[in-house]
């Protein structure tokens, strides 16, 4: 038997167990070596105030509306970073022993259907535990970059550096997705990377990553150490990675006029505290979104999912010690997960990036 994480209602975690499927013709099944925690959207669910367990996604209209909640208690198969090991296969796309990431959720084991799972295998000699970022988690920052990119060209865009290379960025938000962005910047080319946040813990990371942190009001600091002509001051782009609607303030104060925010946010509590008639309004700013779920108008027959997480292997594979020094705070037991997600939403523990682990040291290769 597999065991699947539960969110049984705010607060209450459990492991419950769940029959293994058969495996499908051209199917495989998977032990999960490592399971990334998502601390922004699981935990939305630990503390009850996902937007889906309160009303109806309406995808042909793309609103939220009132009706039966899209989803209830118990939440179970939450999570999009795992790492899993090939024990079974009946396709000959994949032998016993080959390591893949996937988001199937956190789970002991998985059988994965063909005609409806995605999986990336990781390349030799590739660590497992970096292997967290590359099916989806990866994809979400570099798409990011992409959204840059397609301000800047349109559908001419070549590379994900096309949006950063040689200009001046900033971002908001030191956790996993920002860190990542910020990465992804320098590799790409910006001429310099800025990280903001306010936990002393995270900019610390930041700092300790090589990248530009500030002390004291980091919009003043950043206008006055980032000038392009008269009256023009600022961040090129800026990409606002946190939660938090004061965040996406700051962002918007970074900005050089005529600038825009790439934001990777997701504001469960609204963002009230976006003062849209100040610099906004004065600067001429743009505001865009970019969410997984698209790329940007034109760029998906070049730009799939296959593509970004291409992107993210490659990055890792430069940068993934550092990042897996840095980033990666916590690795926990699989039993281990209820106590952590809840301490997480009750903010008893605090952690940048926490992945569980099956019960055996991980290697690398």
């Amino acid at each position: 038997m597999n065991k699947v994480l539960s969110i049984d209602g705010p607060g209450e975690i459990s492991w419950v167990e769940e029959k293994p499927a058969d495996i499908p013709d051209g199917g495989f099944r998977v032990e999960t070596l490592f399971s990334g925690v998502s601390a922004g959207t699981e935990l939305t669910f630990v503390k009850g105030v996902n937007p889906y367990l309160k009303s109806v996604w309406d995808p042909s209209l793309g609103l939220f509306t009132e009706g039966t909640p899209g989803a209830a208690y118990p939440v179970r198969g939450i999570g999009y970073m795992q790492v899993g090991e090939v024990v079974e296969s009946r396709t000959s796309m994949l032998k016993p022993g080959a390591r893949v990431a996937m988001a199937y959720g956190h789970r002991t084991g998985y059988v994965a259907d063909p005609m409806t799972d995605r999986f990336v295998e990781l390349p030799p000699g590739f660590d497992p535990l970096m292997g967290i970022y590359v099916a989806h988690m990866g994809p979400i920052c570099a798409n990011g970059l992409l959204h840059a990119a397609h301000d800047l060209h349109g559908q001419s865009v070549r590379s994900l550096g096309d949006g950063v290379r040689g200009r001046r960025v900033a971002v908001t938000g030191a956790g996993v997705v920002g860190l990542l962005v910020a990465q992804f910047a320098r590799a790409y080319g910006a001429a310099e990377v800025a990280v903001l946040d306010e936990t002393p813990d995270r900019l610390a990371i930041a700092d300790r990553l090589g990248f530009l942190t500030l002390s004291g009001d980091p919009a003043l600091e950043l206008k006055r150490r980032w000038r392009h002509g008269p009256n023009d001051r600022g961040a090129d782009v800026v990409f606002q990675c946190r939660g938090q609607a004061r965040a996406l303030a700051l962002a918007l104060k970074l900005l050089r006029p005529q600038g825009a925010v790439i934001d990777l946010a997701f504001y469960t509590d609204g963002a009230h505290e976006v003062r849209l008639g100040e610099e906004f309004h004065h600067n001429g700013l743009a505001l865009r979104c970019a969410q997984i779920g698209r790329v940007p108008r034109g760029l998906a027959h070049s730009w799939d999912r296959e593509r970004l997480s291409h992107e993210t292997i490659q990055l890792l594979r430069e940068h993934g010690d550092e990042l897996g020094e840095h980033v990666i705070t916590d690795v926990v037991a699989f039993d281990e997960a209820p106590d952590l997600l809840y301490d997480l939403a009750t903010r008893r523990r605090h952690t940048v990036q926490a992945v569980l682990r099956r019960d055996v040291q991980h290697e690398s290769g």
